[in-house]
This record gives C-alpha cells, sequence and structure tokens, in this order.
C-alpha cells in the first residue's frame, strides 16, 4: 500500500512526522486532500484545521494559523505560523 511521508513543523517547534494514507487542508484557494501519488504542488495555507490520517494511528487534526504546504513524490511538508495537534477526527 502506498502512503505519505508527512513532517509538520511550526516555526518554533516540531509538532509531528509520520506515514498517512491521507492529509487534508484549507489553502486561500479553497481544500486541499492529498493522496499517495498526488502530483507535485506548493501551496499557501489559511488558518484553520488540518486533518491527518495516519497509517497505523487513528485520524487526529491540527490547529493552524496559515503556513505552506509542499506536496513531491509522496512527501508533504507542511510548515505553519503556529500549530497545535487537536482531537482525533
Amino acid at each position: 500500500m502506498a502512503e505519505l511521508q508527512v513532517e509538520i513543523v511550526a516555526a518554533d517547534h516540531f509538532v509531528w512526522s509520520g506515514a498517512a494514507k491521507l492529509v487534508k487542508a484549507r489553502s486561500v484557494d479553497g481544500e486541499i486532500g492529498v493522496l499517495p501519488g498526488h502530483v507535485p504542488m506548493l501551496s499557501v495555507l489559511a488558518s484553520g484545521e488540518l486533518e491527518i490520517a495516519p497509517v497505523s494511528e487513528a485520524r487526529f487534526t491540527v490547529q493552524i494559523d496559515g503556513g505552506f504546504f509542499s506536496v513531491d513524490s509522496d512527501r508533504v511538508v507542511i510548515v505553519a505560523d503556529n500549530a497545535v495537534i487537536g482531537t482525533a477526527a
């Protein structure tokens, strides 16, 4: 099964990294949903909620205050101005 390698960092701290099946976020242009095999992209994130579906854990959310979202070769990097892990989705 293909998977995404995800890394989430805030301006001043590490938030989470691991393998995931799905990442959802809200960009300044609308909703983004990323599955394995997604085309490369770079986007500016709006403040709001990320949803992460890890391969071996329950889904969870991360509250962010804007940032950047990068996808390339099944690697997702999210750099947020501020980020706090929320509850299971």
